[in-house]
């Protein structure tokens, strides 16, 4: 009976033992290096350095809006999931030429929608594109390419940024760290985390890492954390995840799991580290059996609103994994995916053999100092958020929103409106008590039909905050009225009035009236007022921007009045025309009391809402006293803080008797005037007894004087100094090499008359 029992028994063990030997791993299919490129030192072979971006990078997340997903043919997912992508986004394929036809036929087979497939013809080594694909970042408002030196000797892999860099027609940017993708995500507000193979692969120069991490990805705080997994891959989506800015998922393995500890230590850091919104992380952990149990949960794909999660070979832990993605991401559709003939393992997914390709034209919803906690009281509670149109386009001025809602009722809307700071928007949530409890998301679209929230989850899982205890004051019976409540202004000069009325039963103190944006100049009663009961006084508002406009516009930007009473706040809208902002700075008056005087100005645009005026021309109003020189000369276009143009002008030879007259600068905005003031005394010329010529007037070199009665020619310059001298009825004097500006030539006539002539030498 030993006997037999120690055969068994021996039988089960070399049964063990060829299973093992089955398990062993498959080099190419998994992570792993081959034998051979253990011994390959030709890592980036072709990677060029670059310096990096020269505006502020920033590196988009996962999770937000994506035009499209890269995928590798030969497949590393099952063609049905193709099919399931298809539907959802355009699919870039990358396929090798001789091998697109078999792709193109094994897509249709399985009901892939070919109208949303791009192929991208490329050689590959691998489908992990996830690892080798590029890093996409919008460096300010452009999208480019980070590539880094990946960490695999597979050249044609490594080559795949710079196809996709030519297939965009996009920049490309070489970061010069060993790394790759899936030992990186990243918040798409500066937050990103690896864990601590990005030191061992860069020589453990954490201060390098860092530092190149910040400069071309944007990434600062990177969080480098442990590899909890402790296997060989080292990539991060392999036990971690994030969700959304403040949302983190990880893998949580049994006590009795000798890795236990450290999924428990990777998790402790993210539950006391504060997101991008400053606060601790919400971290979400999904269970997974450990072992050999096949459990990818970490390793899914998030393409716009869907989650597809790979499933294991536990159907009670896949449908937790499910459970808990739906938690915590309410309002997305969370598909499981089985791995089919290619099959999942733990260290290699679907989240390794994808990539997603961020929208290019996406609309950006950045509110940043987000509140949370207990707030400090205020009668109101300003939200501000920046929204970036990628697109180009214009936002739509009346869909930048703030919804809250207060104590759990239904939700309100709140107008954002300019804050003046390029991007930025505030509004104001209102009406609550002390210790309400106020739930908000921020909602933006532009022009081209982009929409987005912050949170993405939108009222499904909103911000939340609590004000501070507050014991309101006994509010007077009846109310304070303010009509209108918007206030309109086209051009500059425009003048607007509310009424404020007193229809409480007590005296209002108003306190004061401002006007938040700076465009407008308030004619108020002197403040502090004490507005009687019953009693109504009206506020004026003067649009003062610094010059008028004749061009009229239906695109505004707006600036809120703020009325401070004893009874609390009121507010006004003033709704102010953008072309009413244009700006040109310039001397606006000028003054001739001397007849050799030329008066140089400058102007140049300042507008902040019309960055480009065309000046079409610059002409005297109905005299004709002045010589007028502009350069450039018109038509030419004033940028924004940028080219300035310089206005010459002095006074001809034949104007008598004191005069104004003015200048008109002709735009597309409308016409500024200089208005010029002349001294009568300075006017008198002698006329001469026969006529003479001088010509050509203004010059650029030789010019002559000529006259029957002509005898002597003198040319002085402005500062008294005679430079030339001649004598005839005919004179020809070559100013080539004389100083640019106004000369006075004195015409000397036969019986002893001067007579003085201004010229110009250009």
């Amino acid at each position: 009976m030993k006997k037999a029992l120690s055969i068994f028994t021996l039988l089960l063990l070399m049964a063990a033992t060829m299973q093992a030997q089955e398990k062993k791993p498959d080099w190419m299919r998994w992570h792993y290096l081959s034998e051979a490129e253990m011994y390959d030192t030709s890592r980036g072979m072709n990677f060029v350095e670059t310096d990096p971006p020269t505006g502020t990078p920033r590196f988009v997340a996962e999770f937000e809006p994506m035009q499209g997903v890269m995928i590798r043919y030969p497949l590393g997912i099952p063609t049905s999931l193709v099919a399931q992508l298809s539907n959802n986004c355009m699919v870039y394929c990358i396929v090798s030429t001789s091998q697109q036809n078999q792709a193109q036929n094994s897509f249709q087979s399985a009901g892939v929608n070919m109208s949303n497939v791009t192929f991208v013809n490329a050689p590959t080594d691998s489908y992990w594109v996830r690892d080798y694909g590029p890093w996409y970042i919008f460096e300010d408002r452009e999208p480019a390419i980070v590539d880094n030196v990946y960490n695999r000797p597979r050249p044609n892999d490594d080559n795949i940024s710079g196809v996709f860099a030519n297939f965009w027609q996009i920049p490309m940017y070489g970061m010069n760290l060993q790394h790759t993708g899936g030992n990186m995500m990243e918040d798409g507000r500066g937050h990103g985390v690896s864990d601590d193979l990005v030191l061992n692969e860069n020589n453990h120069n954490e201060t390098n890492v860092r530092n190149k991490m910040r400069d071309y990805l944007g990434i600062d705080p990177y969080h480098i954390t442990i590899d909890p997994q402790g296997d060989y891959i080292a990539h991060v989506d392999c036990w971690g995840k994030y969700l959304a800015p403040d949302k983190i998922l990880i893998a949580q393995l049994p006590q009795s799991n000798p890795r236990y500890q450290y999924y428990e230590q990777v998790a402790e850091y993210f539950e006391t580290t504060n997101c991008c919104w400053g606060y601790p992380y919400h971290v979400y952990r999904v269970q997974e059996p450990g072992d050999y149990t096949l459990a990818p949960y970490t390793n899914s794909l998030i393409l716009n609103k869907t989650v597809y999660v790979p499933m294991g070979s536990n159907s009670t832990y896949n449908n937790d994994a499910i459970a808990v993605y739906q938690e915590a991401m309410p309002g997305y559709e969370i598909i499981g995916v089985n791995g089919g003939s290619a099959g999942w393992e733990n260290t290699d997914a679907l989240h390794c053999r994808t990539r997603g390709v961020m929208d290019f034209d996406m609309l950006f919803v950045d509110h940043r100092d987000v509140l949370f906690g207990e707030q400090e009281w205020q009668d109101s509670i300003p939200v501000v958020s920046k929204f970036i149109a990628y697109s180009g386009a214009n936002l739509k001025q009346d869909s930048l929103l703030v919804y809250y809602s207060i104590d759990n009722g239904a939700y309100r809307v709140a107008h954002m409106t300019a804050t003046g700071n390029p991007d930025e928007y505030v509004g104001y949530i209102k009406g609550y008590q002390g210790e309400s409890e106020i739930d908000y998301y921020v909602f933006g679209a532009d022009e081209s039909g982009h929409r987005y929230t912050q949170p993405v989850f939108a009222d499904l899982d909103p911000h939340h905050f609590t004000m501070e205890a507050h014991e309101p004051p006994t509010p007077p019976q009846g109310e304070l009225v303010i009509t209108p409540d918007t206030l309109w202004f086209e051009h500059n000069g425009d003048e607007q009035a509310f009424t404020i009325v007193n229809q409480t039963n007590t005296v209002v103190q108003i306190n004061s009236i401002t006007e938040e944006g700076g465009y407008l100049l308030s004619d108020t009663p002197n403040l502090p007022y004490n507005l009687q009961v019953g009693e109504s006084i009206s506020v004026g508002f003067l649009f003062s921007f610094p010059l008028k406009t004749n061009r009229a516009s239906d695109d505004y930007v707006s600036s809120l009045i703020k009325v401070q009473t004893s009874i609390g706040e009121k507010y006004v809208i003033a709704m102010i025309s953008k072309q009413g902002m244009v700006n040109l700075v310039y001397q606006n008056e000028m003054y001739f009391d001397d007849p050799t005087l030329v008066i140089e100005s400058s102007f140049f645009n300042k507008s902040v809402f019309v960055p480009t005026i065309r000046v079409m021309s610059i002409t005297e109003k109905d005299t004709d006293y002045l010589n007028i020189e502009t350069n450039p000369t018109p038509p030419f276009d004033l940028e924004f803080e940028g080219e300035e143009a310089f206005l010459s002008v002095s006074l001809k030879d034949f104007a008598k008797g004191y005069v104004n007259t003015s200048i008109e600068i002709e735009t597309d905005y409308g016409i500024f005037e200089i208005a010029v003031h002349i001294n009568e005394n300075i006017l008198c010329v002698t006329e001469l007894t026969a006529e003479a010529k001088l010509y050509p007037n203004p010059t650029t070199g030789l010019f002559t004087v000529e006259g029957a009665n002509v005898a002597r020619v003198e040319v002085y310059n402005l500062v008294g100094q005679k430079v030339h001298e001649a004598e005839g009825k005919t004179v020809s004097i070559d100013a080539a090499e004389w100083h640019k500006g106004i000369y006075l030539v004195n015409i000397i006539e036969q019986n002893g008359a001067v007579v003085t002539k201004k010229l110009v030498v250009k």
